[in-house]
């Protein structure tokens, strides 16, 4: 049982939500991200003093909002490491004489690197706070990227790959949970990941431009990669300096519903919903790295594209998906995430349908450009609904838990299509895209409906 002083849950109150996520439902019985104390006292958006006009609340207000400028930046650098990948895998094959299977590794190193950052991230916010993730995670990404500059042997590069791997999923959990029990969570979110999307899409396009007008090496675009890490590494410790462990307990960040109930690793397995979030995690992030990785062999070989647009059409989706991050987020606020995404998923399907009937190139490009813009908000409405489902001591780790999963799916489902079409012709990408978004929308109406953290967190330490 849980204590009585305990049935209503106690936050700090972070000045960009001054409140914890929780949830109301419409007429319709949808469920909405809302906060007790109502939307006027937004601090991204509310200009007026708190109350009596503490300019002190005032000032805490803009630091906080420095400090998700710099997590949205963070993120940003996050999409140019990842969408590095592709760009330069044929560089790396023809610069270290490698066969496809032997630079495939590639693919597998992040496995590692997010496992390992899954299991400390949560010790790492107890011990350092978010200060500590904020310095450990960019300069995982400097030391890496300075590594590569350094064009080592094949194996010394794919263990710089590891180390950086392992910064972004420090990162990418730590945001992601903080974002998700944000006031006006969706919207938060949609910003977060936009600036991942803006990475990601401009990352191929400058290294493109690099390679094939600049005459640059492919160790050459690790400059701009350290640069960018380096910058990372600057902002995130400015604004996030204060971010230590006594502040971390202090702010509720470390939750305490009761002194004998402390968050663990192993304490977020205990929670269907968690395994529910890892498996549509699994399937989105799996089809995301799928329909990026192979767009361009499919557009070239089955849509007889040029080479241009059938990179555009790669950088198309990155766009779109950007777009439809920042933009749809207010109106999945609105109408309720559980409802809102899996509308915005079934949409992803009929794209789909009309991009494998319709093979005019340039109609299969604006098809797939749509498919991004609705996949947009698929992933930060996972994290809105872990958060809004489970204790908030829990967050870190199921989140980080949740995104190590996502990465798997990240590595197996675009080897998988691999494979396929190696047996099967690329021309299986249609129909297998099409099955992992489906199966994405299945399991994504798993979810129950959001409610109440403090019932939540009531009903299962009762049980």
């Amino acid at each position: 049982m849980v204590r009585q002083g305990s049935r209503q849950r106690h936050y700090e109150q972070e000045p960009l939500l001054d409140s914890v996520v929780t949830s109301q439902s419409d007429s319709n019985g949808s469920s909405r991200i809302t906060s007790p104390i109502g939307p006027e006292h937004n601090p991204l958006t509310d200009r007026s003093p708190t109350s009596n006009g503490d300019s002190a609340a005032a000032s805490r207000r803009i630091d906080v909002r420095l400090r998700f400028a710099a997590a949205v930046f963070s993120f940003a650098v996050l999409g140019l490491f990842v969408s590095t990948t592709g760009v330069i895998i044929p560089r790396l094959e023809s610069y270290y004489h490698l066969s496809d299977l032997h630079v495939s590794v590639i693919f597998l190193v992040p496995l590692l690197g997010y496992v390992w950052a899954a299991q400390l991230n949560s010790r790492i916010h107890r011990e350092l706070g978010q200060r500590g993730i904020a310095v450990i995670g960019p300069l995982c990404h400097v030391v890496s990227a300075a590594i590569a500059a350094l064009h080592p042997p094949f194996p010394v590069y794919i263990l710089s790959v590891a180390l950086n791997v392992f910064g972004s999923g420090l990162l990418d959990g730590s945001w992601c949970a903080w974002a998700g029990a944000m006031e006006n969570a969706s919207t938060m979110q949609g910003f977060l990941h936009g600036g991942f999307s803006i990475g990601a899409a401009a990352g191929p396009a400058l290294a493109g431009a690099m390679f094939d007008y600049g005459g640059a090496m492919w160790f050459e675009w690790y400059y701009v990669l350290l640069a960018a890490s380096v910058l990372e590494m600057l902002s995130l410790f400015l604004t996030f300096r204060s971010e230590d462990a006594e502040r971390y307990r202090e702010d509720g960040l470390k939750d305490t519903l009761a002194p004998e109930t402390t968050a663990s690793t192993k304490t977020v397995y205990r929670y269907k919903v968690t395994w529910i979030c890892a498996a549509y995690c699994l399937a989105y992030v799996g089809t995301e790295y799928s329909i990026s990785g192979w767009i361009v062999v499919f557009m070239t070989r089955v849509r007889h594209a040029s080479p241009y647009l059938a990179s555009v059409s790669s950088s198309g989706f990155w766009i779109a998906q950007a777009a439809g991050r920042l933009t749809l987020g207010t109106l999945t606020d609105r109408i309720g995430v559980r409802t809102a995404n899996a509308v915005y998923l079934a949409f992803s399907i009929a794209f789909g349908v009309l991009f494998a009937v319709i093979d005019a190139p340039v109609v299969s490009m604006l098809m797939i450009m749509l498919q991004g813009y609705s996949l947009g908000p698929a992933f930060p409405s996972c994290i809105v609904m872990v958060t809004g489902l489970l204790p908030r001591d829990l967050h870190v780790a199921a989140v980080s838990f949740v995104a190590s999963v996502g990465q798997v799916g990240g590595a197996l489902l675009p080897f998988g299509l691999g494979a396929a079409a190696e047996g099967l012709g690329i021309q299986v990408f249609q129909a297998v895209i099409l099955g992992q978004l489906t199966l994405t929308l299945l399991i994504w109406l798993m979810f129950p409906r959001l409610r109440s953290a403090s019932t939540q967190a009531e009903n299962e330490h009762e049980d």
